[in-house]
Parts: structure tokens; C-alpha cells; sequence
């Protein structure tokens, strides 16, 4: 049988997963970053799984000389150098499908609490504060919505945009991209020249890093509502403080920050973030997208599912 370490936090499901497919858990949540290079180096291990307690790096991986893959337990992998995986011949596996559908129906609750200022109305209420007028929002259906990223996630969210009877247009580098039925293709130029709403879904690599900035937001014609539950570092925040000054941003709805760890900001990034909490326009989450129960337990199963496959074909 298989032998997995698991370092991080999981819905209990896993051992029955992971059991089903032929793997032996070490679940060791306990461990913490600087522990995990000896527990690694402890056993025979054939697979690692994580989440974000620690990024996996070559020096790592040398602790696990019998390593066959690494399991994400999520969708993105920026925390995971797949050089170093490649170099030493380990297969990475990650579950985008496990919370992509929590991911679509979150972006579409975003999406309507900033056009219909729903965080403030509520506030204003509690206050005692009866303002109808102040709080006429717009209405989603019939806007044009672009999307940087048709992956997994894009796509959940444009099924849903489909129900709104928006026009959603799609912008991928990959060029075997599969648009499918709710969105239309459309390079980058076109996509500025459409939108209305703008809805960021890359994973953040390198080449990825403020992606998203004053070029490109300069580039819409029309002033544009923004949201982002990809990474916070595919956005430069400094343009998006710098265009919801200026009006090309309508209003943001941000999942995600460029740093997460609030209390470690540099006094640029505190400034950027005093600004963002005051803005009326601007909707905030900590991170909490793909985090929903039934994702919780489906990238268990999303994630055993591949594992099996991973060792059956390689038996």
C-alpha cells in the first residue's frame, strides 16, 4: 500500500478516501514548517500532502528521496516550485474541481453585494439609518462581463453568469483553451473594449505578477467594476487604489490581498489598505472563495480520485 504524509488541516473524510484508493495516511497536522523536512525523511513516504503551511522547494524534497507526487489540497500551487518537483521526477496533482464551484457562486455573491452596495446598506441599517436613494444599485443582467483566466474557475463562473443573461467574454493564453458554452473568446484588446465588469481567475506564477495594472486597467474603455478571487499578487494594488481614484474603476470586490498577513504590511501596503477599507466601493473577504463545506470534503475525494489514477499508472 501507498504511504502519504499529510501536514495540513483536512476534512475527516480523507482516511476513507485515501483507504478506497489504496494509500496509507500519516495525518500529521501537528507538525510544524521547520518539523516537516525530519518527518519527511522519517518514512518511506510515496506521496506528500499539503495545503499552504510551507512552500516545497528542492531542499525539501531531499528529505523525501522515495516521493512519487505531491497532492495540493486546493487549486493553486504558487506555494510549490514545479521545477524542483519536475527535476526530481514528481508528479504534482492539485484539485481545482474540488471548490470551483464554491469559487463561481462566491464571485456571483461579490458581484451583487458591490452593484447593489449590499455591505453598506447593511451597515447603514444597523445604524438606524433608512437610506433608499443612496443605495440604488445596478442590475447584473445584460452587462457585458470579462474574464482574465478561463480555467476551472472561470468557467463555474460563467456558467452562472449565464443565468443573468449576461454577454461574458473570455481571455486565456492557452491556446487549446476549451470556451465551451457560456463564454466567448476574445483577445485581451477586445475584451477592454467591451467590459463592463471585470472578474480576474489566473493563478499567480512569476510572469503573472501585477499582471493586472495600470497598462492594462487604462486600457478599458468604459469605467469598469473589478473583482478579483484569483491572487492578490496578479493585481498591482497601487493602480487599483490609483483607478478607483480616478473613476476607471467603478467598485472592487477583492477575496484576496497582495499580502495576506495584515499585520506584517509595509506602510505602502497599510496606506493602499486604509484606502480600500474606507472606499463605500469596495467590497473585502479574507480569502474564503473556494471555502465552503461540501468544497471542504470534495477536494478529499477530488484529490484521492487522482492519486489512484497517479498510482495505477505508474504500477
Amino acid at each position: 500500500m501507498s504511504l502519504c504524509l499529510v501536514i495540513d488541516d483536512m476534512h475527516p473524510s480523507l482516511p476513507d478516501y485515501l483507504r478506497e484508493a489504496g494509500v496509507e495516511m500519516h495525518y500529521r497536522p501537528d507538525l510544524t514548517a521547520p518539523e516537516v523536512p525530519a518527518a519527511l525523511a522519517a518514512h518511506p513516504y510515496d506521496g506528500l500532502m499539503v495545503r499552504s503551511k510551507l512552500r516545497i522547494t528542492a531542499e525539501l524534497l531531499r528529505h523525501g528521496p522515495h516521493l512519487r507526487y505531491v497532492a495540493r489540497a486546493g487549486a493553486g500551487v504558487d506555494n510549490i516550485d514545479e521545477a524542483a518537483l519536475a527535476a526530481a521526477g514528481i508528479t504534482l496533482l492539485n484539485a481545482p474541481e474540488g471548490n470551483r464551484d464554491a469559487v463561481g457562486e462566491y464571485a456571483i455573491g461579490l458581484l451583487l453585494a458591490l452593484l447593489r452596495h449590499i455591505p453598506r446598506a447593511h451597515q447603514e441599517v444597523r445604524a438606524g439609518q433608512w437610506r433608499r436613494e443612496a443605495n440604488r444599485g445596478e442590475e447584473l443582467g445584460g452587462k457585458t462581463v470579462g474574464l482574465i483566466g478561463y480555467g476551472h474557475m472561470g468557467k463555474a463562473f460563467a456558467r452562472r453568469l449565464a443565468a443573468f443573461d449576461c454577454t461574458v467574454l473570455a481571455y486565456d493564453h492557452d491556446p487549446a483553451c476549451d470556451y465551451g458554452h457560456y463564454a466567448t473568446p476574445a483577445p485581451l484588446a477586445e475584451l477592454q473594449a467591451r467590459a463592463e465588469v471585470v472578474s480576474l481567475h489566473i493563478p499567480y506564477s512569476v510572469a503573472n505578477h501585477h499582471f493586472i495594472g495600470s497598462a492594462v486597467l487604462q486600457g478599458f474603455r468604459n469605467p469598469v467594476w473589478l473583482l478579483n478571487t484569483a491572487r492578490g499578487e496578479v493585481l498591482n494594488h497601487a493602480a487599483l487604489v490609483q483607478g478607483l481614484q480616478s473613476g476607471q474603476i467603478r467598485g472592487a470586490a477583492l477575496d484576496v490581498l497582495e499580502n495576506e498577513k495584515l499585520s506584517t504590511f509595509t506602510p505602502e501596503q497599510q496606506a493602499r489598505f486604509d484606502f480600500l477599507a474606507a472606499a463605500p466601493n469596495v467590497v473585502l473577504s479574507p480569502h474564503v472563495g473556494g471555502w465552503s463545506y461540501q468544497s471542504y470534503e470534495r477536494i478529499n475525494q477530488v484529490l484521492a480520485s487522482k492519486i489512484q489514477a497517479f498510482l495505477r499508472s505508474r504500477s
